[in-house]
């Protein structure tokens, strides 16, 4: 069995910023406490300047344990990373233990909030975690958070290739995930990934009054990887994530739903429009794969104009299953937001048997970034509630988990509060269609799927144009990828569901 300590955001300084007592508080906790070693997640100062490095010099001394620091966005201010080489030690490095790696990597940008694990760091990072794949417990650490989280105001100050690291991460088989960067402690289980973001040790910038924290992460030798976040109040809250097994899924019974997710078909005379792969999805749709549903999670037309709405609609109207159409944020420019619901009607919830379908507007107008908002939030999970004996899908135009090749900039501002909503309410199924590549995810219990540009050539999908086939059994759910020319088809996801068929 590992302890380990995980400490973030000291924001040590002569100013009033850093609150020494909580952080001379829970260092004694963890020098008196049975712990392995140490991961501070960045933030050790609160500007970068030398007199902090000097002053964080001495405090850090005073941890007895083995020690990792990783820089954060702060710390690289005024030119801070050169200080930080010299007081503190190196921006990226690797740390070996019994059974396990701990593989830190610098993820900011001098003089911004926001972060990157750019090109060199990014293939330095690759090699170190192929060079110690056969390690039981692979743990990656930096500052900056992957995926979004809640009680943190707008998603913003994010990695801003995010999408990649989760899926270099995943592809890896990583165990750990350790952050800090926005003050808030969570814990996440993503696909077969923990992802730990601790609190502020010691800053005094808490968030909806929180106190400070740290977080107290136990690898067990049967696998186990348990964390508990420890506030200096004394108070507790521990979550524990069994090892993932290696399985092999089988459909139990018969297909219970078939879906037709497709997203950004952008339907314009513009050039990148491309007209007959779309006829030809609509083709295969009716005739080979006759779906229950298809859903369009949004960018029906590439601007707001009636012109563009019309011909939209002789597309569309073709399909002969059910049809379930959310706006996107080109869909609502100029004239658009009235257009779609004359063309499309208002979104509305939909019953099919079993499976209930959760519509949420997240497009603004004449903006791609989106929101749901806080009485949207409230809507959403009273819907959760309201059909908790159904198999819920949440279907909504803009990605909650960052997406592979696209520029992660917080595209959807509530990301963390609709995420928390949507894993606490225990929704079965989201939908989404942002960012013109697909990708799919499980965090904790719920499944996030986005769509590519099912039509659209200025896309970020090397498979080219696609669209998500999603087949729902019983016990779990398989989604493909299907080529929008070709017809070839590439799993993208099939995750074990618990839905409410008693068949």
């Amino acid at each position: 069995m590992i302890r380990i300590a995980h400490i973030s955001d000291t924001h040590i300084t002569s100013e009033s910023a850093y609150k020494g007592y909580a952080y001379d508080l829970i260092v004694n906790e963890i020098n008196r406490g049975n712990f392995d070693f140490v991961i501070h997640t960045g933030d050790v100062t609160n500007q970068g300047l030398r007199e902090e490095y000097e002053r964080a010099s001495y405090e850090l001394k005073k941890i007895q344990k083995p020690l990792i620091v990783i820089p954060g966005n702060h710390d690289v201010r005024n030119v801070g990373y050169e200080l930080f080489e010299k007081f503190i030690g190196p921006l990226n490095g690797v740390f070996e233990f019994r059974d396990g790696v701990i593989v830190w990597v610098d993820s900011t940008i001098p003089d911004l909030s926001d972060g990157r694990i750019g090109g060199y760091k990014f293939k330095w990072l690759k090699k170190r975690l192929e060079e110690y794949s056969d390690r039981k417990f692979k743990i990656v650490a930096s500052h900056h958070h992957i995926v979004p989280l809640p009680d943190t105001g707008r998603e913003r100050n994010v990695l801003f290739n995010a999408g990649d690291v989760l899926d270099l991460l995943l592809r890896h088989g990583v165990n750990l995930y350790t952050c800090g960067h926005k003050h808030v402690p969570n814990v996440y289980r993503v696909e077969d990934m923990v992802v730990a973001n601790a609190g502020c040790t010691s800053c005094r910038k808490t968030r909806k009054g929180d106190v400070n924290s740290y977080n107290i992460i136990t690898l067990h030798d049967d696998g186990r990887i348990e964390v508990t976040i420890r506030r200096v109040t004394g108070e507790e809250l521990k979550k524990e994530y069994p090892p993932v097994r290696p399985k092999i899924f089988v459909p139990r019974g018969k297909r219970l739903l078939r879906i037709v997710q497709m997203s950004e078909s952008n339907v314009s005379d513009r050039i990148y429009f491309r007209r007959k792969v779309l006829e030809n999805v609509i083709r295969t749709i009716n005739e080979r794969l006759k779906p229950d549903i298809v859903i369009h999670c949004g960018d029906v037309v590439d601007m707001g104009i009636e012109r563009y709405y019309e011909k939209a609609y002789e597309f569309y109207e073709k399909i002969g299953a059910e049809k379930l159409v959310v706006p996107g944020h080109n869909d609502i420019t100029y004239l658009g937001y009235d257009l779609f619901k004359e063309y499309f009607g208002k979104p509305k919830i939909l019953e099919l048997g079993k499976f209930t379908f959760i519509p949420v507007i997240s497009a603004q107008y004449e903006t791609p970034i989106g929101v749901v908002g806080r009485i949207g939030q409230k809507k959403l999970a009273r819907h959760l509630e309201d059909y908790s004996e159904s198999f819920t899908v949440v279907v909504m135009h803009h990605n909650i988990v960052p997406i592979p090749k696209s520029r992660e900039v917080g595209f959807l501002e509530d990301a963390g509060d609709v995420l928390k909503v949507l894993t606490r309410e225990k929704a079965n199924l989201v939908l989404t269609g942002h960012g013109g590549n697909s990708f799919g995810v499980k965090v904790e219990k719920t499944p996030l799927v986005n769509a590519g540009s099912v039509s659209w050539e200025l896309h970020r999908n090397p498979y080219g144009n696609t669209f998500n086939l999603i087949d729902v059994y019983r016990d779990i759910a398989v989604v493909f990828e299907v080529q929008a020319t070709w017809g070839s088809g590439r799993l993208l996801g099939i995750w074990k569901i618990k839905g409410p068929f008693n068949l």
